[in-house]
């Protein structure tokens, strides 16, 4: 389901009762539209991190090599004056002064780059955790959802793309500082906040300043996350956040060009980054028939996970529905998912799961030693729970996870 705007949020938790998870009435600050235009943009906008600037004049072969396709698209002339590199994500854009990147989000002004969605979000929602989907950390809390407009990639499915492949000023969007977030999240019960929805990456000081607040208040954070993104921002978040859901596209270089506008190494660097941080990783692959689901680069994938990041690490494969520029595909059969999970488990991974197929036995944990059944789900909710401790009720086998 696509993100909502917060007003749509705030009016859903008064007539669903959901407000009696945190109690207290609705601040109507929440629901006040901001000015729109030069005045909204400058309001919102806050000096990024990660980038270099340069005066000097540049060409573009400098950049580009022999100007084939690149970030050409994003090296405006005059080639002289304020330009910015940013170097937040692989795609390196280099912005003239008044221009922004491919995300859409950040922009030179004058030689310094700023985020232009700094306490801007345009979708705000309380979800289980297990929609990101998050099975191995904290089953049945809720997580207090939150976006903004803009994302580095521009996937042909993209699922929530009324958002993520617009400008922050053609969005219903409006002011949530980071105190503001922590602030609701503990209103209404959520013990976590996620950031997802669209790509965390390009509201990276957003982020990053709203998980080191929560945790000095005993919250947890959760990126959900495509991770494409540099090694050192990942780094420094890292050190913020509990746990990230990588949106792993393919095991194949020649899929993220041409379906998703990106590259598969700075993923698979960035999934071994987040693995040997300590961060809990899970992964999930939208398995798009004709395209990525081809049983040897399925296997393929297995392999490298239980190589490069061991057999623990929990891996959904998920239905695939058409939409936004894919509408011609079928919905991934069935079948093709249950093969990946079979692969899955051939390789050596413990933890497959089938999504998007509620109520599918592929959906549920099973104890990796024993393999008795120790969490049922249907849909996002929770069914049965074995664990005591983060053990097995039945074998007394550690299951890994963050599980209180």
């Amino acid at each position: 389901m696509s993100g909502v705007t917060r007003r749509q949020f705030l009016t859903g938790l008064a007539c669903s009762g959901l407000c009696a998870l945190g109690g207290g009435a609705l601040v109507s600050t929440l629901l006040d539209h901001e000015p729109a235009g030069a005045a909204r943009s400058s309001q919102f906008s806050r000096e990024a991190l990660y980038y270099t600037t340069s005066g000097e004049k540049l060409r573009c072969e400098s950049c580009h090599g022999d100007l084939q396709q690149s970030r050409v698209q994003y090296c405006h002339v005059p080639h002289t004056g304020d330009y910015v590199a940013c170097q937040l994500c692989p795609k390196g854009c280099l912005i003239s002064d008044g221009h922004r990147g491919d995300c859409r989000v950040r922009e030179n002004q004058g030689g310094v780059l700023y985020t232009m969605v700094y306490g801007n979000p345009c979708a705000v929602h309380a979800d289980p955790i297990e929609k990101k989907p998050l099975y191995h950390f904290l089953p049945g809390s809720l997580a207090f959802s939150i976006a903004t407009a803009g994302c580095n990639l521009h996937c042909l499915y993209c699922q929530n793309w009324q958002i993520s492949q617009q400008r922050p000023e053609e969005v219903d969007s409006s002011a949530l500082l980071p105190a503001d977030v922590v602030s609701y999240a503990q209103q209404y019960n959520c013990p976590v906040i996620a950031y997802t929805y669209t790509e965390p990456t390009v509201f990276y000081e957003y982020m990053l300043h709203t998980a080191r607040l929560a945790r000095a208040e005993n919250l947890r954070s959760v990126v959900i996350s495509a991770g494409y993104i540099n090694q050192a921002p990942l780094l420094e978040l890292c050190g913020a956040v509990d746990a990230i859901k990588i949106d792993f596209k393919g095991f194949s270089d020649d899929f993220y060009q041409r379906i998703c506008d990106a590259t598969l190494q700075p993923v698979l660097d960035a999934m071994k980054c987040i693995q040997r941080q300590g961060v809990h990783l899970e992964i999930v692959t939208l398995v798009v028939p004709t395209l990525n689901d081809d049983p040897d680069e399925l296997r393929g994938l297995c392999r490298w996970i239980v190589q490069e990041l061991g057999p623990d690490v929990p891996t959904h494969f998920s239905r695939f529905h058409p939409q936004y520029k894919l509408t011609g595909l079928p919905s991934t059969p069935v079948e093709t998912l249950e093969l990946a999970y079979s692969t899955a488990l051939e390789e050596g991974i413990r933890y497959p799961y089938i999504g998007n197929v509620p109520g599918h036995p592929g959906d549920n944990t099973y104890c990796h030693r024993c393999g008795e059944m120790i969490i049922r789900r249907l849909g996002f909710t929770i069914l049965e729970y074995h664990l005591v401790g983060g053990k097995c009720e039945y074998c007394a086998q550690p299951i890994p996870g963050v599980w209180k």
